[in-house]
């Protein structure tokens, strides 16, 4: 799998299937491995570009601060180096508030965006967890790390079957590039410092926010703040998703992408 040298690191970046291409940008904690169930309904239509961000997975993992708008200056810069003029942007989490910030530095290249489950700003209550996440990777093994995490993540219904959180504890706890502390320390810290309430409205591509109704980590609220700020924005509240609904929730997801990006053809 192929690195580029952008702004000082190495990113990891994988590209399949062809037609339109189609950047995504995954969240806190997260590599590019974590848009795979959703994978095969989009290489048979698009140019599908993952990457790690700085921070995780092959990518460099440097141990100073990082931005939202330095990361979104990563992203561009990985544009720019595959030759891709104009793309279809989708960010998860923290990836929507990296998409944001792609969005506004360099409109040029953004056809149309999906932003799922994030926000513009936290309140004081989800920066405090945020915080609070930062600072305990430092702290406890990686196991009991992801177990304190992932009631934010998935709702009731995926806790009902009890070996399905097992098996994705395992699986990240295993993962050859699971997530340093450092590394998640400044993604926290990237995660609080962003604030682009006074800026959305400059983001004039179509827009479909998208989000979970039992999502309590980046609740519906948020996803109402940027499709209200966000002039071409249109709102959609998936009914049984919560925050990991990519996981929980893959199809209903992905078809509600694709019928958004079916305008675009």
């Amino acid at each position: 799998m192929p690195k580029v040298q952008v702004n000082g690191i190495e990113l990891f970046y994988e590209i399949k299937g062809t037609g339109e291409p189609l950047l995504l940008i995954a969240g806190f904690m997260c590599d590019r491995s974590y848009w795979s169930l959703l994978l095969p309904y989009l290489v048979s239509q698009y140019q599908v570009i993952r990457f790690d961000n700085r921070g995780i997975g092959q990518s460099s993992i440097p141990n100073s601060p990082y931005s939202t708008q330095r990361m979104a200056n990563d992203a561009a810069a990985l544009l720019d180096i595959l030759g891709i003029n104009q793309v279809h942007l989708v960010g998860h989490s923290m990836g929507g508030q990296i998409a944001q910030e792609l969005a506004l530095l360099y409109p040029q290249k953004i056809k149309s965006l999906i932003l799922l489950a994030s926000l513009a700003k936290g309140d004081q209550r989800f920066n405090s967890l945020i915080e609070a996440w930062g600072d305990l990777a430092t702290t406890i093994d990686l196991k009991l790390y992801e177990k304190l995490i992932f009631p934010w993540i998935f709702t009731d219904n995926f806790y009902s079957i009890p070996e399905m959180v097992e098996q994705l504890i395992e699986w990240v706890i295993n993962y050859p590039f699971a997530p340093t502390a450092h590394g998640i320390y400044h993604q926290s810290r990237a995660i609080i410092n962003h604030d682009t309430t006074d800026r959305i409205q400059q983001i004039h591509c179509p827009t479909l926010v998208m989000v979970g109704q039992q999502d309590i980590l980046t609740p519906v609220k948020f996803s109402e703040q940027l499709a209200q700020g966000i002039p071409l924005a249109e709102l959609q509240v998936i009914a049984h998703g919560g925050h990991g609904f990519l996981i929980e929730s893959t199809e209903v997801v992905t078809q509600a992408m694709l019928k958004f990006l079916a305008k675009f053809q």
